[in-house]
């Protein structure tokens, strides 16, 4: 149904005229604000009881018209104002699976749990003629995977993924892309206790509150191995913005428990993967890395965990990504982000910091450089200003709690409501972190290559305004021959 009214006034008086065509749904609130500026303010009252029609008393009547109004709209409906209701065709409910999809035009949805028989994704989206492998995400799922050193899960798996669908003679065909990776180290009689008692601060109340049942073996969904069907579709994403933009995403721990990675001591500019992946903690300082591997040590041989902080850089991202309003790109990002299991804190830019400058100090002049491009001369706008991105580093950092599940007695309540205590088996991250950083830089990827999708789609279909616009541009051969991969280390 639609309710829809126009007035104009003629010689002081008000006459109603009925829209010929099909006029577009009105939302509730544009109703509302039609409806105000056509009646005088007294009348707001009655507008606000007008609105609370309930879908029963319109859709339950097989012909609405003006009997089936409420009194309160029958006197709304006077010669000043009239009321047309029309009826369409009825359309059938459809309820849609929630919280295991991302993306609008590339669209990744998840499935599996940590003790099933695998995990996984299904790609829907994905441009067609990209080269592409097993090994093209096999290399992300390598520093994703438990059990790669002595600070990580002692859980071995070799998280090996099979492409089932959507690649045809190593291109991709631009239709739905599968990728399964099986799970072959469950040990399902270490969660005994969690089916009867809960772990603090993990989901396993909360899904039971939700769901009135839920998979104990592993967490079930709530478990970090379902980050499997995040990375491995992340990797791809991570390569088309190589090929298309020569966009690089590079994420590295900058924070570990109370060792703080000062932020000048990483040069964003020429940070490379090598130097990431080149300790067991994944910092890029040497000497702060050893800091951070002594911390989670000494809390992993007694049977606790600490928690840390992911930074994450962009470089070379497309101007103009992002859509003001509800879809702003670091809005997009935070969303994304906090998604990952453990998050807490998510900050871009000069983040909270940014709360102790005036704006005398924290704006980012503009100038032109020697290419005649704008730029700014600082960047605590973190890359992304209005919620599009102006072609500076994005840069963000994402906080992760403590791993929940920990060897120490802690007190807690069974399934039933009687308070007990308990001590946590299983195979688990002393501190998630190192783990995460392929994550975070999977969900960043995603963000943006649906975002470059997006701007392409409605940004530059048609011809750009090049006193303004940028071109999204094809990468050079230089930087194709510089893949984020094993090649590169």
């Amino acid at each position: 149904w639609r309710i829809y009214l126009c007035a104009s006034s003629c010689r002081g008086k008000k006459k109603t005229t009925r829209h010929t065509h099909q006029p577009p749904s009105p939302t509730p609130s544009l109703l509302l604000l039609n409806l105000f500026s056509l009646i005088h303010l007294p009348f707001a009252s009655t507008l606000l009881m007008a609105s609370s029609l309930t879908s029963k008393s319109i859709l339950g009547s097989t012909k609405p018209g003006y009997s089936s109004l409420s009194p309160e709209l029958r006197r709304l409906s006077s010669p000043a104002v009239k009321i047309s209701i029309r009826t369409q065709t009825k359309k059938s409910l459809q309820i849609q699976a929630t919280g295991s999809s991302y993306g609008t035009h590339f669209r990744v949805s998840t499935f599996g749990e940590s003790h099933g028989g695998g995990v996984g994704c299904i790609i829907d989206g994905c441009p067609p003629r990209i080269p592409l492998s097993e090994s093209d995400l096999q290399f992300d799922l390598d520093r994703r995977r438990p059990g790669q050193s002595r600070i990580t899960t002692p859980r071995k798996e070799t998280d090996t993924c099979r492409i089932s669908s959507g690649v045809s003679e190593g291109m991709t065909t631009g239709t739905p892309i599968h990728v399964f990776v099986p799970n072959t180290d469950q040990r399902g009689l270490d969660y005994s206790e969690m089916s009867v008692a809960y772990r603090p601060s993990h989901a396993d109340a909360t899904y039971d509150m939700k769901y009135g049942v839920r998979s104990v073996q592993g967490g079930g969904r709530s478990s970090a191995r379902e980050t499997i069907g995040r990375v491995a579709p992340g990797a791809l994403a991570k390569k088309i913005l190589k090929q298309f933009a020569g966009t690089e995403i590079l994420a590295y721990v900058s924070q570990v428990h109370q060792v703080v990675l000062p932020e000048d001591l990483v040069d964003h500019e020429n940070l490379t993967l090598e130097q990431i992946e080149n300790n067991i903690v994944r910092c890029p300082n040497p000497e702060y890395a050893e800091k951070m591997i002594a911390a989670i040590d000494a809390v992993r041989t007694k049977g606790n965990s600490v928690g840390g902080v992911v930074t994450c850089i962009v470089r070379n991202a497309p101007r103009g990504l992002g859509t003001p309003v509800f879809d702003k790109l670091e809005a997009e990002l935070a969303k994304a982000c906090m998604s990952l299991p453990a998050t807490k804190g998510f900050e871009f830019g000069s983040g909270f910091s940014g709360t102790f400058l005036t704006g005398l100090e924290h704006n980012d002049e503009f100038y032109t450089d020697e290419n005649g491009r704008i730029r700014t001369k600082t960047n605590r706008s973190g890359g992304i200003q209005g919620g599009i991105s102006n072609g500076e580093i994005i840069n963000m950092r994402v906080a992760f709690k403590p791993t929940s599940t920990i060897g120490r007695k802690q007190n807690t309540v069974t399934r039933d409501k009687k308070e007990t205590e308990m001590i946590a088996r299983g195979r688990h991250d002393p501190c998630v972190v190192p783990r995460a950083v392929p994550m975070v830089e999977a969900m960043v990827a995603l963000v943006l290559v649906d975002q470059l999708m997006a701007q392409y789609a409605q940004c530059h279909l048609f011809p750009i305004n090049p006193e303004l616009q940028e071109p999204l541009r094809t990468a050079s051969p230089v930087e194709l021959e510089q893949p984020q991969n094993a090649a590169a280390l």
